[in-house]
């Protein structure tokens, strides 16, 4: 069997965060029982993004530059579906931040294009859907919602801590 080439660096750094999203996935439904106590069987909805993310790895041997752009783009789309799901006051429209982090660090000087587009294509998700979602597909009180706020706020500066450490001194050809 031959050996597989390795990846490149920013392709790398994509699989690494796309693993850590991927394994974290089923602990959310957990702490939404744990902290809020309530709406459990709605938080389950989150693990529908997995196949998704799971996709992004198998694109990254092959296409790189796809899988690259594919964690943004589905992480944006992720959180658009559970701002749906939990409402704006739960701050999952915070994962966006994310999003956006990845857009600018995931890019080789060559591939500008694609990274100002992703970029510019984030934000026009945020300007399309900001406020316009309706309700939340669950009822929440003011109670859950600020905890879920609090548990939301956090991983996402988790997460954005995690990938700029992870692409801290990765190497951009071009």
């Amino acid at each position: 069997m031959a050996a597989r080439r390795p990846l490149d660096p920013l392709t790398q750094a994509t699989v690494t965060v796309t693993w850590v999203i991927v394994l974290n996935k089923p602990f959310y439904p957990l702490y939404v029982w744990w902290l809020v106590g309530s709406g459990v069987q709605a938080s389950l909805g989150t693990l529908l993004s997995v196949p998704f993310f799971l996709f992004v790895l198998y694109l990254a041997r092959n296409w790189p530059l796809a899988a690259r752009l594919g964690l943004p783009i589905v992480g944006t789309l992720d959180t658009v579906f559970e701002t749906k799901l939990f409402g704006y006051s739960s701050g999952t429209e915070l994962f966006l931040a994310p999003c956006m982090m990845l857009a600018a660090l995931s890019f080789n000087p060559l591939e500008k294009w694609w990274q100002r587009g992703l970029a510019a294509g984030i934000f026009l998700v945020f300007v399309v859907t900001h406020g316009r979602l309706g309700a939340a597909l669950y009822a929440w009180t003011v109670e859950d919602l600020a905890t879920l706020f609090s548990i939301n706020a956090f991983a996402v500066a988790s997460l954005m801590a995690f990938i700029a450490i992870r692409y801290a001194g990765v190497r951009r050809k071009g």
